[in-house]
């Protein structure tokens, strides 16, 4: 497949935000895939995983494109295929690289979480850290996103693979969020370590699929967002070991008749959302914006929206509860599927169509 890659902005607007504020959108690269993960490098490159099974590396100054090899036999069928990309918190001293995919295990496929290094376009030292049990014969809600703590542990979604008993069964990793140590162990403090009915990797449960996941090393909280059926799409603020009540609660309907899932939309015993989508929007990634250049987004949460194609804008009150609702980049007119912050406090934003955007402060704003 040729890249077309814009050296100069080859899509360039401007769009109202708060008051007099504006952004600009600029195209810096188009015809990929679907780029479901990004990640900043050091050397100012931008590594970007296509479901597909390839992985990329675009020069954020010269618009270049380059692909990366050294990947792994991938199973890629519907949603399964390479997912998310992460560099490790210490990624200065140990170069490793964080990968999520979907892995054949006996011709059915598992969220995998695997680490690697880059060398000279290359990946080296390929290591599957959790093959999760998740497998199933469906080819969809795979989960996949990554984050970090400030403690040297990773968390990993998996989704209940379509198999809807999966989020309230413990002996799976389906529908779950996990928490491993960086080298795919084990701590010992997680939730249900020494549980001989639950599997010591998992952190919550009851989730349909989960793919969006931030952690805020500021305040210490993991945010998630998830996927509803026909509504119900979630927010969530993460903890360790509840229950978020996935299939038996939920504010979504069956897709095919006007009947509602689950017994109830709340039971004693699971957790509440932050935020629920009524219709759906399709929630992609998400994160809590933390930088300076829009200064009015400031621990706003961002999150991607594939069906309504925009991104979503959901401002907290001091009890992190979703007070408003804006939608915004309307006018990009794809599947917004992954968004991240740039040490700048820009954002960049990957859509289904396989353009990559960059999003910063107009430049009327920005003097």
């Amino acid at each position: 497949m040729k890249f077309i890659i814009s050296l100069l902005a080859l899509l360039l607007f401007y769009q109202p935000v708060f008051g007099t504020q504006t952004v600009t959108t600029e195209t810096l690269a188009k015809g990929l895939g679907v780029p479901w993960g990004m990640a900043v490098m050091p050397d100012n490159t931008l590594l970007i995983t296509q479901r597909e099974g390839q992985l990329s590396q675009l020069n954020l100054k010269t618009g270049s494109l380059t692909s990366i090899t050294g990947l792994p036999a991938i199973k890629v069928s519907g949603q399964g295929g390479l997912f998310d990309v992460a560099l490790s918190p210490d990624y200065a001293n140990s170069q490793w690289i964080y990968f999520t995919y979907s892995k054949d295990v006996s011709g059915q496929a598992a969220t995998t979480l695997a680490r690697a290094k880059l060398v000279d376009k290359h990946l080296v030292d390929w290591q599957d850290i959790l093959v999760t049990k998740s497998t199933t014969d469906t080819n969809y809600h795979f989960g996949g996103r990554i984050a970090f703590d400030n403690n040297k542990h990773i968390f990993v979604s998996v989704g209940e693979r379509g198999f809807r008993p999966n989020a309230q069964d413990l002996s799976t990793h389906a529908g779950a969020i996990l928490r491993l140590n960086l080298d795919g162990s084990v701590p010992t403090d997680n939730p249900f370590v020494g549980n001989k009915n639950a599997l010591p990797e998992i952190w919550s449960y009851g989730h349909r699929n989960p793919q969006g996941l931030f952690f805020n090393k500021v305040t210490n909280q993991l945010w998630e967002s998830e996927h509803g059926p026909r509504g119900g799409d979630e927010i969530n603020l993460i903890e360790a070991g509840k229950n978020y009540g996935w299939p038996i609660i939920s504010y979504g309907k069956e897709y095919y008749t006007p009947f509602s899932v689950g017994e109830a939309t709340e039971k004693a015993g699971m957790e509440q959302p932050v935020k629920v989508y009524i219709p759906s929007i399709a929630t992609s990634s998400l994160i809590q914006y933390m930088g300076n250049a829009f200064p009015n987004w400031h621990n706003n949460l961002l999150i991607g929206a594939l069906k309504s194609e925009h991104l979503n804008r959901i401002v907290l009150d001091q009890n992190d509860h979703a007070i408003s609702e804006t939608r915004l980049l309307r006018n990009v007119e794809g599947r917004i599927r992954n968004i991240i912050e740039s040490p700048e406090g820009w954002l960049y934003v990957a859509t289904d169509d396989g353009r990559i955007l960059k999003i910063s402060p107009a430049l009327a704003d920005s003097e």
